[in-house]
């Protein structure tokens, strides 16, 4: 099943970020980063809970030509709710391939039949693992570094302006508390467009989630 209450973005630009209080384990279960629009402040609770485990978390901040963004930078600030597609500008992951660049220096570039040539040699950008500490250490500096900021997820449904879920949001194990709201082109992440145009966008998603996924966004 999708999502209990929609999904969107909030575009707008930043108001003001703090961390949640650090837990009994010494880490953090958000980033919450609170958005202006045109409606208000909206709270983005940027969920990096490690689960109690060393390496619970996992992350990567990957770099968006505006080409790919497929019409988010042209929406006006404020919240926008989107189709679970991939033609409405909705992330997915598992499914986009803009999400899933290259490492530097395996072959960038290759296309046509150099790509399918070359294909085997070529390898995703990796997800790196580790604590929340780490985690919001790679997030803050872009969200410090933009002037717009487009952030995905769930709406809150007690009338608080805000979003969460903003994590990887498929893949969750069967028989989990979270796993009733697998779905695919539903993602959440934190999207930046920074002071001099560029776009970069952090994507979260948690060691127990799969990182392969059927249509119903279940781990396959």
């Amino acid at each position: 099943m999708p999502l209990n209450h929609g999904y969107g973005v909030v575009i707008g630009t930043r108001h003001h970020y703090h961390r949640d209080p650090v837990n009994d384990y010494g880490q953090y279960f958000h980033g919450n980063l609170y958005v202006s629009a045109p409606a208000g402040t909206y709270h983005c609770a940027i969920d990096v809970d490690s689960k109690f485990l060393p390496n619970g978390v996992q992350w990567k901040t990957v770099e968006l030509p505006a080409s790919t963004l497929k019409g988010i930078d042209a929406l006006s600030n404020g919240w926008h709710l989107l189709a679970a597609s991939p033609a409405s500008g909705a992330l997915d992951y598992i499914r986009n391939p803009d999400l899933r660049p290259l490492k530097p220096g395996c072959l960038l570039g290759a296309t046509g039949i150099w790509a399918r040539l070359l294909g085997p040699l070529m390898h995703d950008q990796p997800w790196k693992s580790g604590r929340s500490t780490d985690a919001l250490a790679e997030l803050e500096p872009l969200i410090d570094a933009s002037q717009r900021l487009f952030v995905f997820g769930e709406p809150f449904h007690d009338g608080t302006l805000g979003v969460h879920n903003i994590h990887q949001n498929q893949g969750d194990p069967p028989g989990t508390e979270w796993s009733a709201e697998n779905g695919i082109w539903q993602d959440g992440a934190t999207l930046a467009q920074r002071t001099d145009g560029s776009y970069a966008v952090f994507c979260n998603k948690f060691k127990t989630q799969a990182s392969v996924t059927d249509s119903t966004g279940r781990p396959a």
